[in-house]
């Protein structure tokens, strides 16, 4: 096992580095004085304190199902489970099948690709288009590991969304060889434009749907969950009990008093997407207008933007130790892939810089050339 480059690159940058490589969202949008009222409301019930249920607090699972039931997936509090971050609810399906083949996309989300591998889950990557999965690779390799771990919406790291047709297309494939599928879908919500319907929704009993309040709220809390039936949660909640009994019940109790006003989360996932959105357009306008060699599609959603140069010579992992010289990083496309041959393309967070700093670090990265 090796360490996530991205974990490895943030321990080495400093406050002078302007860093499009880690996941993290705008500081600048937290909602610290909804969640400061939050917290003072549950501080003084001894309950907090106390330790709580494996599976999550009632309210919190009961707040999350009715999300999915009014998005038109009926889900109740005992189809949930609470995680410690959507990163433990990755380990705990991966113990869970351990030792297993699993379909991924390629490329695919490097924490994931970290926790299969040190469950010995043996991944078959599987060509990610513009609009999704290559459908005929994706049937080809489902059919022998019965296992699939995709990201439909706004995925980390190319930022592709799949069509509808996409969408119904996997969903007739689980089916036909009764497989499962893992999505993943921390980013669902942070559409531009509209959001997708969740192929989970159409296979209700042969999916684990995972959500997380990182990166549309705040990532402190360490909130995550698992969506699956009612059977998988109970054997699922046998593994996360060995771990850490259960999530941190002050961070649940938090969450629950702040989401009993839905209207005031609403409009926070609201900025959000406008906030993010004249960020991913004006970081692709940038490239477009500093670096043209650099090849990419605009997001219509999430966090990153993905491309490559055109130049398939240019080694991108090479070149970040250059740009890292000159305090700019981001991640390189190799680290996305399971046999993590160097090629010439980056992912970019554009999330957490300002637009000046967008323009100065894409710069420097053309300087280094």
């Amino acid at each position: 096992m090796k360490r996530s480059f991205i974990r490895e690159i943030l321990e080495a940058i400093d406050e002078h580095t302007i860093s499009f490589a880690g996941g993290l969202p705008s500081e600048n949008l937290f909602p610290i004085e909804d969640l400061k009222i939050a917290t003072n409301k549950i501080l003084d019930t001894p309950k907090v304190y106390q330790y709580t249920v494996s599976n999550g607090i009632s309210e919190l699972r009961e707040q999350i199902a009715k999300r999915y039931t009014d998005e038109g997936f009926p889900t109740t509090k005992d189809n949930i489970l609470i995680t410690t971050g959507s990163q433990q609810a990755m380990y705990i399906l991966a113990k869970f099948f351990e030792n297993k083949e699993i379909t991924i996309e390629e490329p695919s989300y490097l924490g994931a690709m970290n926790i299969f591998r040190l469950n010995n889950l043996k991944m078959q990557g599987v060509k990610l288009e513009e609009d999704g999965v290559n459908i005929d690779e994706f049937e080809k390799s489902l059919k022998n590991t019965k296992l699939s771990y995709l990201i439909p919406d706004f995925q980390n790291p190319s930022a592709t969304t799949y069509s509808q047709e996409k969408r119904d297309a996997v969903v007739n494939i689980v089916k036909k060889h009764n497989a499962l599928l893992i999505e993943d879908s921390p980013y669902s919500e942070l559409f531009f434009d509209k959001k997708s319907k969740y192929i989970s929704q159409d296979l209700p009993n042969n999916s684990f749907h995972l959500g997380s309040f990182s990166k549309t709220l705040v990532p402190s809390l360490r909130i995550g969950w698992i969506r699956a039936d009612e059977e998988k949660i109970r054997s699922l909640m046998i593994i996360k009990e060995s771990i850490d009994l259960h999530s941190s019940g002050i961070s649940q109790y938090i969450l629950a008093e702040y989401l009993k006003d839905t209207n005031k989360y609403e409009k926070h996932l609201q900025s959000i997407r406008d906030d993010y959105k004249a960020k991913a357009d004006f970081f692709s306008l940038q490239l477009n207008k500093l670096m043209p060699e650099f090849k990419h599609q605009k997001p219509k959603g999430g966090m990153f933007l993905y491309g490559g140069f055109e130049d398939k010579k240019i080694d991108t992992f090479a070149l970040v130790q250059e740009c890292l010289k000159k305090k700019v990083v981001y991640v390189p496309g190799n680290q996305f892939y399971i046999d993590k041959v160097p090629n010439s393309e980056i992912r970019f967070n554009y999330t957490h810089s300002s637009f000046e700093q967008i323009t100065e670090g894409i710069k420097l990265i053309k300087s280094c050339l």
